[in-house]
């Protein structure tokens, strides 16, 4: 049987893979930029395919070779049903509380720019599929808790994930700088948030998002809903909170500091249905539990 402590040396193992994901994927990709000049969705594109191929092969390995267990047991079932309720669960919530903030005021939106917005919807899904929410589903609500799960009680690997998750901003914020400083680059000191996030927000948002992410896991027993449901996130908030600033062809300008309360707001309402949904198929979460299995069986 793997310790309490093994499975969290894997726990803390998976993080350091999405956090040199992250940072050796940013450093490469600006060195590229200052370099060769490639800009733009060439370099997002040049990061996302570096981190998802650390973060990928990373995992593989760790899972197979050096734990010695199975892949298929991270989540991988459900497939395009699984993504299809996390894209619906998401968005629907994400539109009831946003066009109620509308309501309320706290929000104008701009003029739509169709052939505009349908284009960045797609390069952005792409780019953030491979970039943030698959990678990131697959060590922190896949490895990580997976590896947690099968010896502490559930609740511990719930907060243990969600607190691994947060932190991971932070630890590829000092990869990055590494990297970078390496390759010749003037980087940013790192710091607990990513650079150009504010910290206090990313306090309270992360945690949120990483405990939502992790309820959509376990009451569907898929990983894909949790992939789903991180890149819904990310359309939403691009194409809203961020539209302006990413030329997304629409925005949603504040119209008032509280209304940035509206996104952990529609992630709180995510998982509040997917509770409820767990509950109708008879998937509890059952904090006090352990998940059996061979998640327990590897080295320590």
């Amino acid at each position: 049987m793997g310790s309490r402590f093994g499975v969290l040396r894997r726990a803390i193992a998976g993080t350091c893979v999405m956090a040199v994901a992250l940072g050796v994927a940013g450093a490469v990709a600006q060195a590229v930029h200052s370099q060769l000049g490639l800009g733009g969705v060439g370099r997002q594109a040049l990061a996302a395919v570096i981190c998802l191929a650390v973060a990928v092969a990373s995992i593989v390995l760790l899972r197979t070779r050096v734990d010695r267990l199975p892949l298929a047991d991270l989540g991988f079932g459900g497939g395009a049903r699984a993504c299809a309720l996390g894209a619906a669960v998401t968005a629907g919530c994400a539109a009831l509380v946003l066009g109620a903030g509308s309501w309320a005021g706290w929000l104008t939106w701009g003029e739509v720019e169709p052939a505009k917005l349908v284009r960045f919807l797609v390069v952005n899904a792409v780019i953030a599929c491979a970039l943030e929410a698959f990678p990131e589903e697959l060590v922190f609500r896949g490895y990580v808790f997976t590896s947690l799960d099968g010896v502490w009680r559930r609740w511990t690997a719930f907060l243990a994930t969600v607190v691994l998750f947060t932190v991971a901003g932070g630890a590829s914020s000092v990869v990055y700088a590494g990297v970078g400083t390496l390759l010749g680059e003037e980087v940013p000191a790192p710091g607990f948030a990513p650079a150009g996030e504010d910290p206090l927000a990313y306090a309270v948002l992360y945690p949120v998002f990483g405990a939502v992410l992790l309820i959509a896991r376990i009451t569907t027993g898929s990983l894909w809903t949790s992939v789903a449901l991180h890149l819904t996130y990310l359309s939403v908030v691009r194409i809203t909170i961020d539209g302006t600033a990413r030329d997304a062809g629409w925005s949603a300008d504040p119209a008032t500091p509280d209304a940035l309360l509206l996104v952990p707001v529609f992630l709180l309402l995510s998982g509040a249905v997917f509770l409820a949904v767990g509950r109708v198929r008879g998937r509890r979460v059952g904090w006090r539990d352990r998940t059996p299995g061979p998640v327990t069986a590897g080295r320590r």
